[in-house]
């Protein structure tokens, strides 16, 4: 739970997967018109307009800023914009609002949301190693704008679903957690068709050519993120690139028949593996425990001074939206997440007085000396009577809502664990983990030749040998380094493993 995250429970957004804007979007147009292709000249049927894109991306944007949040950098910021803007105005769609964005995650993937609206996370950043890999991967994402890929799909869909809203576009990722991820994040997870892919990647490599970039660059940037994903990835709370994106050999294969028959000469054209990496130093690696971690199943939040445990065995995730544990039979869910600052009866009430929800049993006693609002309850949702108990806490300034739910009928197999849960809420005390520092990218020049292990030996980090030489783009623990060349290391943070 990030703290940018800001929830209204006034919808019960984590029980029901309403159609929202893109459903709105979609059903104001019932009548299918065709529409000319800005990338390949070509009409194609659209049920989205520009303006519905735009209007689409913007409410999508608005969220990504809200729950997932910024990279607080503005030079970097101004860095990854500039680039991407100099590659849109060349475009074929240059009147879009296009904005560029580095989100605060450390997942190893970047994003586009129709209208365009173009995002990098931190995690990309951090195992990138030039200027022109970041122009092939931002040119990519700009080619799914241009191409207006997310509009086909949605079109798509809808052609086949008429009526029946976007739930069949959703990944699996947002049902298992009952809809957890709101609707304007859901175009997040629309996956494009191998086509749709192969055409984004030919146009990102057009794009960074554009700009005299070397697109040599951009194998390494598949191989990498390649190396990544098999190693775990970085972590973070977005799906990770693989999880979105096709198979990476054949599309360094397909980078190097480009290159094969590429007529223009690279010799003179940019790299800058100097300037990126000046650009990234001392950005947060890896998950930022200052925004919330897990130790077992306790959770911890140092910035916002909490924790809380919860049940033995359940699985657990700190998401964008929500602190959230699942039942081993995955047929309970409880959720952690903020309301404002709306005082704990006001917020039960207005919690309870929505259409479909019943209360039941309810108190304001206080929780560990925080006070508190809490009801069991039943509602109504599209997947069918769900009940529960909800508990609004005051701490810190802000009032947090725990909820924990089943279908109807399971409750009094749950009840003691979403009570000992919502029970255990209280103040940050372990002086551990409220001084507990994210691990940090930092450079350093070698003054002389030297192999990886040779360079973690003199300059340690707190994360593998293996993890260093995918950050590095080096094969291994022996592989050589010049004389003269900026490594990184990863510094601080919770040590892993």
């Amino acid at each position: 739970m990030a703290r940018r995250t800001v929830l209204g429970f006034s919808a019960l957004p984590s029980l029901q997967l309403g159609a929202g804007l893109l459903g709105a979007v979609l059903v104001a147009g019932p009548l299918a018109s065709c529409a000319r292709n800005p990338v390949t000249g070509k009409n194609e049927i659209s049920l989205v307009s520009e303006s519905q894109e735009i209007q689409m991306g913007q409410q999508a944007a608005q969220e990504v800023e809200q729950s997932i949040g910024f990279v607080e950098d503005p030079e970097l910021q101004a860095y990854v914009a500039g680039i991407g803007k100099r590659m849109a105005a060349k475009s074929e769609r240059p009147n879009l609002p296009w904005e560029f964005h580095v989100v605060n995650d450390a997942a190893v993937n970047a994003f586009a949301l129709p209208g365009g609206f173009i995002y990098v996370t931190r995690g990309l950043l951090a195992h990138m190693n030039s200027e022109a890999e970041l122009a092939t991967v931002v040119g990519h994402e700009i080619g799914h704008v241009t191409a207006r890929h997310s509009v086909q799909q949605i079109s798509k869909a809808q052609l086949a679903t008429l009526g029946l809203g976007v739930g069949s576009i959703l990944s699996s990722d947002i049902a298992q957690f009952a809809g957890i991820a709101s609707q304007g994040l859901g175009v997040l997870f629309l996956k494009y068709g191998r086509d749709a892919e192969n055409q984004a990647d030919e146009l990102g490599f057009k794009y960074a050519l554009g700009l005299n970039y070397d697109v040599r660059e951009m194998a390494n940037v598949f191989q990498t993120l390649n190396r990544s994903s098999e190693a775990g990835g970085g972590g973070g709370r977005l799906p990770e690139w693989l999880s979105t994106h096709p198979n990476p050999e054949n599309r360094i294969a397909r980078t190097e028949q480009r290159l094969d028959t590429l007529h223009t000469p690279l010799t003179n054209t940019i790299i800058g593996r100097e300037e990126f990496l000046k650009q990234i130093d001392g950005i947060t690696f890896g998950e930022d425990p200052r925004q919330g971690f897990f130790e077992g199943t306790t959770f911890y939040h140092p910035d916002m001074r909490f924790q809380l445990r919860f049940p033995d065995g359940w699985k657990t995730q700190n998401t964008p939206s929500a602190v959230v544990a699942v039942s081993p039979k995955e047929d309970a869910i409880i959720q952690l997440g903020l309301a404002g600052t709306t005082p704990p009866r006001e917020a039960a009430s207005k919690f309870l007085s929505q259409e479909g929800v019943r209360a039941g049993e309810s108190s304001t006693r206080s929780i560990n000396g925080n006070p508190a609002a809490t009801s069991y309850f039943q509602a109504q949702t599209q997947q069918g009577v769900i009940e529960g108990v909800v508990s609004f806490i005051s701490y810190g300034g802000r009032t947090f809502a725990l909820m924990g739910y089943t279908a109807q009928g399971n409750l009094p197999s749950y009840d003691d664990e979403l009570q000992e849960t919502i029970n255990s809420f209280d103040r940050l005390r372990n002086s551990a983990a409220l001084e507990v520092k994210p691990a940090t990218i930092e450079l350093v020049k070698l003054t002389r030749e030297m192999t990886l292990a040779q360079f973690n030996q003199q300059y340690p980090s707190t994360t593998s040998i293996e993890e260093l030489a995918i950050i590095n783009e080096l094969e291994g623990p022996e592989s050589v380094i010049p004389r003269g060349r900026v490594v990184k290391r990863v510094v601080g943070g919770r040590k892993s493993g």
